[in-house]
């Protein structure tokens, strides 16, 4: 499902934004939110923090690449 935006009137060029990416992103930024909750409630450090938003972005786009097949 894409969806073509145009730049500027003036422009033919089309920009194609793909919605299931959008969604991820909210999807990610919802995680987040939900994780700081958590880290602040089983203490964890910065670094676990950081590992487990690796982990995160590294499923997300591999589910984001299964859809663009």
């Amino acid at each position: 499902m894409r969806r073509r935006i145009l730049v500027s009137g003036d422009s033919p060029e089309a920009v194609t934004m793909d919605s299931g990416l959008i969604l991820l992103v909210f999807l990610a930024f919802l995680f987040s939110w939900g994780l700081n909750r958590v880290r602040r409630a089983l203490r964890f450090g910065p670094v676990a923090y950081t590992g487990v938003m690796i982990v995160f972005i590294i499923a997300m786009l591999a589910v984001w690449g299964q859809t663009m097949r």
